[in-house]
């Protein structure tokens, strides 16, 4: 399949490239840097040793995406390109919604003027909001509570309109929950200039010393320790449930599943998370156990919004895509310390 990756160069798109490509797809990747590095196509070019195809460019240039899609013959897009800091879509939520959900139907305006109906999507759980029972199905109702997440609701949105509206559409969308880990080569991996949002970056933060401790917010949770308690899920698990995606759209099945959940014949909805949940704590003493060193923490009031615990329920997506997460807690830790270790060389 000749196939364009949207944010290409980010976190979940380079991994996603290295997959694809080692399964012999022709990947084109396009990104416009704002959250990401061109250096890392060294890393994918050495990982995959062949020349990795970068565009730079923005998906709001539909243009250029016209010409890409057409000139590179693209029969499926997937769409990882967005801002998903939950904290700076509250202090800037106009940036958030202008470049999430303009820039999406700016992407679905041209893949409809080059004729290319395929789309798998980069949604969130955060959709969900508070969740109203554990765990969470795609059948749990839409209420995100932050604008981040309401951006994605909206694409989904616009996303089931499309494929209500013209059967030659075919898109999946996947509900991520809190992914982890890098790539096995520990070559690429999650890599965030400045003070990171997610808790594994700050873990590897205070390993490598460039922060005294790590924030812990909330001990007195319901939860087996009293830490919060989330989905973690390998990178890799992750980006193996969008080669499933993949494999699903381009398939027979895909119009025959609409009993399921609701869904319309042509668009699907699937979590991808490991079915349980671990804790702060249980994330520190793994990341402590593989890379043998102490993480200093403190216990700080609970933040407004922070939910106990949030898990997905992944039956459907065991079921439909043949899918299930393989790597454990440990494995994340491990790969995201020689990640980090190989960027942070003594």
């Amino acid at each position: 399949m000749n196939i364009l990756l949207t944010g290409g160069t980010g976190y979940i798109g380079s991994h996603a490239a290295v997959s694809l490509i080692q399964e012999g797809h022709n990947v084109v990747l396009l990104d416009n840097l704002i959250n990401s590095d061109e250096n890392i196509l060294k890393a994918l070019n050495k990982i995959t040793k062949s020349e990795v195809s970068f565009i730079h460019g923005d998906i709001a240039d539909q243009e250029l995406i016209c010409n890409i899609l057409k000139s590179n013959q693209i029969d499926t897009v997937i769409h990882f390109a967005g801002l998903k800091s939950v904290a700076e879509s509250v202090k800037n939520p106009i940036r958030y919604f202008k470049n999430n959900v303009l820039g999406t139907i700016s992407l679905l305006d041209s893949m409809e003027k080059a004729g290319v109906n395929n789309l798998v999507f980069s949604g969130s759980a955060t959709v969900y909001g508070n969740p109203m029972y554990l765990p969470i199905d795609e059948s749990h109702s839409l209420d995100a509570n932050n604008p981040y997440g309401r951006t994605k609701q909206q694409i989904e949105e616009i996303l089931q309109s499309i494929a209500s509206s013209n059967p030659s559409w075919k898109i999946v969308t996947l509900r991520y929950f809190n992914p982890i880990g890098a790539h096995p080569s520990g070559l690429i991996g999650e890599n965030i200039s400045g003070m990171p949002n997610n808790i594994m970056p700050l873990i590897c933060k205070v390993a490598l010393k460039q922060l005294d401790q790590l924030n812990v917010y909330g001990n007195d949770y319901e939860t087996k320790d009293g830490t919060g308690v989330r989905d973690y899920i390998d990178i890799m698990d992750l980006i193996d449930g969008h080669i499933s995606a993949l494999k699903f759209i381009h398939s027979p099945k895909i119009k025959a599943m609409k009993e399921l959940d609701g869904d319309v014949e042509n668009y699907h909805t699937f979590n991808l998370g490991t079915g349980h949940g671990y804790s702060v704590l249980e994330l520190i003493h793994a990341f402590e156990e593989v890379s043998g060193m102490k993480i200093s923490y403190k216990f700080e009031d609970r933040r407004p919004g922070d939910i106990a615990e949030n898990y997905a329920k992944i039956e459907k997506a065991n079921k439909i895509l043949k899918w299930n997460s393989k790597r454990t807690l440990h494995d994340m830790c491990s790969t995201s310390w020689k990640f980090i270790s190989y960027m942070n060389p003594k």
